[in-house]
């Protein structure tokens, strides 16, 4: 007979005093006395992983986060043991573990300063509702210390004093502070006493972050299922910890096509294919370039994925073709619910294939999206990811749509109180059943990956273009994404300048929001505003609610329709200045913009800008956020910067009044920088490019700047089919030195640069090239200081008197 019918709530547990240790090359294995595993993992000299068991026994080590091509490999790795701690150094690294209770304190190893240190450590709590337990880990957060990262929140940059949850939510109409909205990012950056480290807590359960919030000088971070398992990347510098979690959870697979750094024009709905062609149409009578058109759910048959409606697209293949043909790629939405209906071949096939998610008594998981009531393919099984991939293939390969945009793919689901799948949905995870409380984050990126999969396969030999709105660490590998359905108001400006400042920090850089706002309708002003912001972010799109106003550049007054094609023109210019941009991200992991604080973390007045940001090495910008502005205060980082309109020089580490009416945007770039420009385009490839324009804008002193060029789609460049110029430029009192080193075996369709001094102390008077003097009617030295060299110098030497 029972008669206790109360459970023993335990509380929080901890580790007892460490009883074994064993070294296994690169993993260190300890075990409590009350069975408490620490597995520490040295991937490098700057990346250590800790990964707790509370019953001694690990489960299958799999991750959909880490990438196989994360670096591995470090310098140094000692073990030491003192009456009191193990202590593992690296190059980088000396990492203590106390013998009583498991905690941590991490010291930088070049002048034993203190980094990181264990508060009450990891601990746990027993799930007595689902099973396993609840992990938390707590850290002493030193006076100053700040917060950044963890990808898509709409608050402030720095994230000190604030709380977080980890639950990837369709949030249509967010404002400032909504949390959570569409990604979960556990990534985060802490920066104190000018050293910056990251944690990466790679758990796909509901997680929390509270930076110090709750204890003023603790930081916590828990979930409520799965493993103790994160990641500790130290810098110094802000810049190598985003590198490095980059790395380790994986940079693009592979560029983008040119065409998908231009302009996007999309809403909700273009139909029918009439008013498509009006749309294309227009852009080219106003001279507005526009690279991508989008076709939302009203293309489709009732809803119904991988269909038409024959109705308003009649033969969808000779449309796309004829967009094409005017420089127009097509882009379209799938979403994630397959409508029930036995006629419907993509649900009877996945009905057959039994693919679809599965309630935990064994219904099938069943939801109202678009379509009415729907079924969910489970894209945590590899071989539902497979089948999907192969259902692109009329899309793409016959009909010869360039893009696809996984929307709904949280995944979402109306009028059910939590707006997604309840808890006990089953998923295949990979070879590791489990429940959607731990699938959930990682439903949309899974969807994303089996969308990428078949856009690589049936757009060879071109290169894939997806859109998630969805995602999980590691997404970025994958696709590019946009910030969900935000509304037309000023404050969401604000919010749309944070989040793709945010996700280029947290390893996300291909990122943009709806310009103009998804839900009401912006004034023209703001509108204006937008895309000026928009024309600084890697994707570049407009996108509405069909239930609101027009919201094409034209839509309002001719002075907005001007100024906006005046924007997104110098966006055009700027694409090989983007395009190299991106190649540094994608080699390196470097972030595409880069938030003050990412850019100068020595300086402490960075460290609580939200407005300001560096895109590539060389241009700051700063949107104006209000109405009625004529300008407004901004912090200009130390250095000299150039006025992008006038070329005045400013000195920064200060914050000042900048100019801008409705027609500008404060806009600077780098003292010393070398910025390539191609000409205005009415899309990508319109036209062949003969001669490369280099902003050249002088500095006394040295810097230095890239430029990478390739055919723009295909894969030749990872043959080494590319341009790599590197110049070094060097300024004197009176005289100016650019140095070019080229690699890469792409020749380039144009000869010859043209050059655009800026800011020259001097008058010319003399040109060498190569050590040879040039006559100034061979260069074409003008008054305007610019002069045509040829592409192929080693040195250019500039000499006043």
């Amino acid at each position: 007979m029972i008669t206790n019918t109360e459970l023993e709530y335990k509380g929080n547990l901890f580790p007892a005093q460490i009883t074994s240790y064993q070294k296994n090359v690169d993993v260190l294995n300890f075990i409590t006395k009350n069975g408490v595993a620490l597995q520490v993992t040295v991937l490098r000299d700057s990346v250590l992983r800790f990964r707790y068991a509370t019953t001694g026994i690990f489960g299958n080590d799999f991750s959909y986060a880490i990438t196989k091509y994360a670096s591995r490999g470090y310098n140094k790795l000692e073990i030491d043991e003192t009456d009191d701690h193990y202590i593992i150094t690296t190059a980088k690294l000396i990492c203590k573990i106390d013998k009583t209770n498991l905690k941590k304190t991490i010291y930088d190893a070049a002048d034993n300063t203190l980094i990181s240190e264990d508060e009450l450590g990891f601990h746990w709590e027993e799930s007595y509702q689902y099973g396993g337990d609840i992990v938390k880990m707590s850290k002493i957060s030193p006076d100053g210390e700040s917060f950044y990262g963890l990808g898509d929140k709409p608050v402030h940059i720095n994230l000190k004093g604030k709380r977080f949850e980890n639950w990837v939510t369709d949030s249509y109409a967010y404002g400032k502070d909504t949390d959570p909205i569409y990604k979960t990012i556990p990534f985060y950056i802490g920066l104190h006493h000018k050293k910056a480290y990251g944690i990466f807590f790679d758990n796909t359960f509901r997680s929390f972050f509270d930076f110090a919030h709750e204890r003023r000088h603790v930081t916590s971070f828990w979930a409520q299922g799965g493993e103790m398992n994160y990641y500790f990347i130290y810098g110094p510098q802000m810049s190598d910890v985003v590198a490095n979690y980059t790395d380790l959870t994986g940079k693009p697979h592979q560029l983008p096509p040119l065409w998908a750094l231009g302009y996007h024009q999309c809403k909700w709905s273009y139909y029918p294919e009439s008013k498509v062609r009006d749309i294309a149409a227009k852009f080219r009578e106003l001279q507005i370039p526009c690279d991508a058109l989008y076709l939302d759910i009203d293309y489709m048959d009732g809803f119904r994925c991988f269909t038409w409606d024959n109705e308003r697209f009649p033969d969808p293949k000779k449309m796309v073709k004829e967009l094409e043909d005017d420089g127009f790629k097509t882009v379209v939405i799938i979403d994630p619910g397959i409508k029930i209906d036995m006629n419907y071949d993509v649900f009877k096939e996945a009905l057959d294939k039994d693919y679809f998610c599965k309630r935990a008594d064994g219904p099938y998981m069943k939801g109202k999206v678009w379509p009415g009531e729907c079924y969910f393919p489970d894209f945590t099984n590899p071989e539902v990811r497979e089948w999907w991939s192969d259902l692109y293939k009329e899309l793409i390969e016959d009909i010869g749509v360039r893009g696809v945009w996984n929307d709904m793919n949280e995944p979402a689901v109306m009028e059910v109180p939590g707006k997604t799948f309840p808890d006990d949905v089953r998923h295949n995870y990979d070879g590791n059943p489990c429940s959607h409380r731990k699938a959930h984050n990682v439903y949309g990126m899974q969807m994303a990956r089996a969308t990428y999969q078949g856009l690589k396969k049936f757009a060879y030999p071109k290169r894939p273009f997806a859109i998630t709105r969805a995602a999980y660490s590691g997404t970025q590998r994958y696709t590019s994404s946009w910030t969900g359905d935000n509304v037309a108001t000023w404050e969401h400006l604000w919010i749309a300048n944070i989040q793709a400042q945010r996700m280029a920090m947290s390893g996300f850089s291909f990122v943009g929001s709806d310009i103009g706002g998804f839900a009401e309708q912006p004034t023209g002003e703001l509108y204006t505003r937008w895309i000026q912001l928009g024309a600084f972010h890697p994707f570049f799109r407009t996108h509405s609610s069909g239930d609101h106003g027009d919201q094409e550049p034209w839509s309002f007054d001719e002075d907005v329709t001007d100024i906006v094609r005046k924007f997104i023109e110098i966006r055009y210019q700027l694409l090989p200045y983007l395009y190299t941009s991106f190649w540094q991200y994608a080699d390196e992991g470097t972030p595409m913009l880069k938030s003050l604080v990412l850019y100068d973390q020595d300086d402490p007045h960075t460290h609580f800008r939200t407005d300001e940001f560096v895109v590539g090495d060389h241009i700051l910008v700063c949107p104006i956020q209000e109405p009625n502005a004529k300008g407004r205060r901004m912090y200009i980082p130390r250095g000299k910067w150039y006025n992008f309109w006038n070329d005045e020089i400013t000195h920064g580490g200060k914050e000042q009044w900048v100019d801008a009416d409705i027609d500008k945007m404060p806009i600077f770039i780098k003292a010393g920088a070398i910025i390539p420009k191609y000409p205005v385009q009415q899309y990508v490839g319109e036209k062949e490019i003969d001669q490369l324009t280099l902003d050249v804008f002088y500095k006394e002193g040295k810097e230095n700047s890239t430029v990478f060029e390739d055919a723009h789609d295909g894969y030749d460049y990872i043959k080494g089919r590319y341009s790599l110029r590197n110049f070094k430029l060097t300024g004197k009192p009176n005289e100016l030195i650019i140095q070019q080193y080229k690699s890469g075996k792409y020749i380039t369709p144009y000869n010859t640069f043209k050059i655009e001094l800026h800011g020259l102390p001097f008058k010319i008077f003399k040109i060498q090239i190569d050590n040879e003097e040039a006559l100034f009617e061979d260069v074409r030295v003008n008054g305007d200081n610019t002069l045509v060299v040829t592409k192929d110098f080693t040195e250019l030497h500039i000499i006043g008197k």
